[in-house]
């Protein structure tokens, strides 16, 4: 097993969950002021697929997380680079969408770059990974 990269894989996975769960938090801190957060399409009710899809985005880095602790067969790595870069084409896509919220909130774009950045550099441990075989 190559532990080092493999450690390096859990540290970058665990920094996008913390920045993800921020990133949904700072969205949330309006509400300490008085403010609304509602998306007025939808009228104060969340859709359940809404929860779903968080669930799943969530779920899926943990999931890789335990597994990288105890796997390195070289399928698995293929399958995580895959999913490395799947994340770093929806992060790239939120960051984006984000723009197009108005106002613009900088500081939730200034994350998503933080998000979008550590996704790329676990795309290339997850590459060098590959390459390990």
């Amino acid at each position: 097993m190559d532990l080092c990269i493999q450690g390096k894989i859990i540290a970058l996975w665990s920094v996008f969950l913390f920045g993800m769960v921020f990133h949904s938090q700072l969205a949330m801190m309006p509400l300490l002021y008085g403010e609304s957060v509602e998306m007025p399409a939808y009228k104060g009710k969340m859709p359940p697929s809404h929860s779903w899809l968080m669930l799943g985005f969530f779920s899926i880095p943990m999931v890789m997380i335990a597994i990288t602790v105890f796997n390195d067969a070289p399928l698995y790595r293929m399958i995580h680079l895959g999913i490395t870069a799947i994340y770093s084409v929806l992060n790239f896509t939120h960051a984006a969408m984000d723009l197009m919220v108005k106002p613009i909130e900088w500081y939730q774009i200034a994350l998503m770059v933080l998000v979008f950045v550590n996704g790329i550099c676990l795309n290339l441990l997850a590459f060098q990974w590959v390459q390990a075989i």
